[in-house]
């Protein structure tokens, strides 16, 4: 993906919104929530270092796109992600001499969990694209460089070159390369994946490969393409791979151009490197109501939510008729497989330019809240991408609740809502014609059901349906802010269930389906 081709598309899309009647009403927009951390255009990347001395075992580093000429800005925290200090630029070693040549875009940051090559385990991996600018001073070649440091970040050495490419991003026929993300594998192997525009000739707009190493990174074997999508128009790009909690590897990426423009999709390898035909696209993230998450996407395993863990996926905006800043994340608690589901993010960012939420950065703390960082608009310039701020925040998410606004729609609407759980709540319609139909996936046995709802002025209340058994000895509790809570015991059976909210004597809302979880917070938003 380039800068150009990107705002050039996403403009598209936001005039043909305009033109047509959204789904979701929009109201006055929602306060940002984080704190705010330094200038910074887009790209975070964080890793925890987990080997070294016991000083240094905790610390988080970050990396990610600042304006300008400077380098690759590194960040540390030493208490989970609270407080940050700042520690040096990583700057282009091949090009010292050269002021046209820096290492400036789309970094990403890890260490290595086990030895490849000469590298030990505990490794820090900095990759990231250093640019050459033309005599004047636009972007021309670009190289995919990787960085190494053996001493917890303190200092850092040039390793090799990925891939390189060069022409203008904003040609049409240029031969640009992008978005690194290195991994090791199970046999000490790294593995590079990229975006690469150098295969126009053979129908590909843009596409996704990878290559191996089996020396460290110090040289890298032929590419292999993961996603490539013939035809010349659609782009593939901003591969991130993440290790399930199964062994397996699942990659997302956004499809530019394609039938939704910057929908993201989801594959998935066994090894990391057979990620099957590259023609097909693979699963498009998606809610049961339609909701979709958009461009710049980063998949994230985490051990939460049941014996599956969770995936969950930040992105930069929504599309579908789903929230439109990137203000949620979608998750899914069976590997995978069937729908996903929105959870309010951590930060609540300004939209105001296309850089806001670029590549975000999400960490399980140790105390079970979750880090997230990510860049926003700033309130003064908000179309102005070089004052851009990182945002931090931690919360606690609940990967047990459902919304509503998720949930398959039959003679129901989505409509934004500040007193409910993630700002939107479904309008049910009166009687068996209205329905809100929740597919989760359980580990089976006896489960406490939760649906807050309310009425619209006339008494009433939804049913619930399990697997096609209407329940009965259903308990219903007033709260004080105006809701309701239907409380239920039920039995699932191992694997995926189908929940259905029907319609009631008189329309009513409904905020969403909670299953177990801190039973002290069913009724809080």
């Amino acid at each position: 993906m380039t800068r150009l081709t990107f705002a050039l598309s996403t403009l598209a899309v936001c005039i043909a919104s305009a033109m047509s009647s959204p789904t979701l009403a929009q109201e006055t927009p929602d306060p940002v929530v984080g704190t705010h951390l330094v200038d910074g255009s887009g790209y975070v990347s964080v890793t925890r270092i987990e080997h070294g001395s016991p000083e240094d075992k905790g610390r988080l580093l970050m990396a990610f796109e600042q304006d300008g000429m400077a380098g690759v800005p590194l960040w540390e925290s030493r208490d989970g992600g609270d407080h940050w200090r700042y520690l040096m630029n990583v700057t282009d070693q091949t090009h010292t001499k050269d002021k046209n040549w820096q290492l400036r875009w789309q970094p990403h940051i890890t260490e290595l969990r086990r030895s490849s090559g000469d590298l030990p385990a505990g490794t820090l991996v900095l990759s990231a694209n250093a640019t050459g600018n033309d005599a004047k001073g636009r972007v021309n070649e670009e190289d995919l460089q990787m960085y190494t440091s053996t001493d917890a970040g303190k200092t850092w050495h040039y390793r090799s070159s990925i891939i390189k490419g060069g022409g203008r991003p904003e040609d049409k026929d240029n031969k640009g390369v992008w978005e690194t993300n290195i991994h090791v594998l199970d046999d000490g192997r790294l593995v590079a994946y990229y975006s690469t525009e150098q295969h126009k000739a053979e129908g590909y707009n843009q596409a996704l490969g990878h290559k191996v190493s089996d020396d460290g990174g110090k040289h890298w074997g032929k590419e292999v393409l993961d996603v490539a999508i013939p035809g010349g128009v659609q782009r593939p790009g901003m591969a991130v791979v993440t290790r399930l909690g199964d062994g397996r590897y699942a990659m997302t990426y956004e499809n530019i151009d394609g039938p939704n423009n910057g929908q993201v999709f989801i594959k998935f390898s066994r090894d990391g490197l057979d990620w099957g035909d590259p023609q097909r696209h693979g699963e498009p993230v998606m809610t049961l109501s339609g909701f979709w998450p958009a461009a710049c996407p980063v998949v994230t395993w985490f051990p939460l939510g049941g014996p599956e863990g969770v995936i969950v996926i930040s992105a930069e905006r929504g599309g579908g008729g789903a929230e439109e800043g990137g203000r949620d994340l979608y998750w899914n608690n069976a590997s995978g497989r069937g729908p996903w589901w929105e959870v309010r993010a951590p930060v609540q960012k300004r939209t105001g330019n296309i850089h806001a939420g670029w590549t975000q950065a999400l960490l399980l703390r140790d105390d079970g809240r979750m880090l997230h960082i990510t860049t926003s608009s700033s309130p003064d310039a908000p179309t102005s991408v070089k004052h851009n701020e990182v945002l931090y925040n931690s919360a606690t998410l609940n990967f047990h609740r459902y919304e509503a606004e998720d949930a398959q729609f039959s003679n129901a609407v989505a409509v934004p809502n500040r007193q409910s759980s993630n700002l939107r709540r479904a309008r049910l319609a009166a009687g068996p014609e209205g329905r809100l139909r929740f597919v989760v996936n359980s580990t089976g046995g006896q489960h406490a059901l939760v649906v807050r709802f309310s009425d619209l002025g006339l008494a009433s209340q939804p049913s619930i349906v399990v697997n096609g058994s209407r329940l009965g000895n259903v308990n219903v509790t007033k709260t004080d802010d105006g809701w309701q809570l239907e409380n239920v015991s039920a039995s699932l059976l191992p694997g995926f269930n189908t929940i259905d909210v029907d319609g009631g004597a008189h329309a009513v809302d409904v905020d969403y389906l909670q299953i177990d979880g801190d039973a002290a917070t069913a009724g809080q938003p």
